[in-house]
């Protein structure tokens, strides 16, 4: 039976996200931005929590955890070079390791570059991907941790997934990456299109996640720093990638739009 996921709003603008494998009953948290969040939507689901998954050590992402694992008893796993700083870690994990939420199946994938031991979960036969903060739609996420060529190769990783991945982030960031983007690729068509559709979505109130990885390819200029068009956009024609990327990122750092 296919993965179910019910996603929330939380905390100023994170998202939560619950994925449930309705074969076994095992419910998981991504990350746990905030406690009261996750349990309103666990109550309105009706399902139990058994898991949560961690991707990084950041208290907009982990300050649900202690109350969590308190009541519902749930195994916490976590980044395995961050788990000194996350509470009630029950189980590490890094690049090439499975983790399993009932009978679903994650490879977990290393993607530092926001913080040193970042990490992503993809659940291949489900077609989902939970990256946290390494990428938003349209955007990605601050180095501050890392340096742009590990922030490149860990956006290269989840950029080579297949596709038809939806990709679940960690904030809605994408109507002001959009405004910063068009000043990197401003005749890209699909980040046109793109902007249409999340202008709609916000004015609804509606999330503008998930995204498919194919969409991402199209439109998020962090994703595209090897394209020749994209490297002379920001005057960097015939330079390495990652040189690109750490221009990009370095704009949109200040951009005030």
């Amino acid at each position: 039976m296919p993965a179910q996921v019910h996603q929330f709003f939380c905390l100023q603008d994170n998202y939560g996200v619950l994925l449930h494998d309705p074969e076994t009953g095992a419910t998981a948290a991504i990350d746990a931005p905030e406690a009261a969040a996750v349990e309103a939507a666990l109550a309105a689901t009706g399902w139990r929590l058994t898991d949560i998954l961690v991707t990084h050590h950041h208290n907009d992402h982990t300050a649900g955890i202690p109350a969590l694992k308190q009541r519902y008893g749930c195994r916490v796993v976590a980044p395995r070079k961050e788990a000194a700083q996350i509470a009630d870690v029950d189980e590490t994990v890094g690049e090439g390791d499975t983790v399993r939420v009932g009978k679903l199946v994650a490879k977990v994938l290393d993607t530092p570059g926001h913080t040193a031991g970042h990490i992503s979960y993809w659940f291949e036969a489900d077609k989902l991907a939970f990256v946290g903060d390494t990428m938003f739609s349209i955007g990605c996420g601050r180095i501050i941790e890392g340096n742009p060529p590990m922030m490149w190769e860990s956006l290269r990783k989840v950029r080579d997934l297949p596709g038809d991945t939806q990709v679940y982030c960690g904030h809605e960031y994408t109507a002001s990456n959009i405004a910063y983007a068009r000043t990197v690729e401003p005749d890209n068509a699909a980040l046109r299109a793109r902007a249409d559709e999340v202008a709609k979505l916000r004015a609804a109130n509606k999330p503008t996640l998930p995204v498919t990885i194919a969409d991402e390819r199209a439109a998020n200029p962090f994703l595209r720093a090897d394209l020749p068009e994209v490297a002379a956009a920001v005057g960097l024609a015939g330079k390495p990638a990652a040189e690109v990327f750490a221009k990009i990122r370095a704009g949109k750092d200040t951009f005030r739009g």
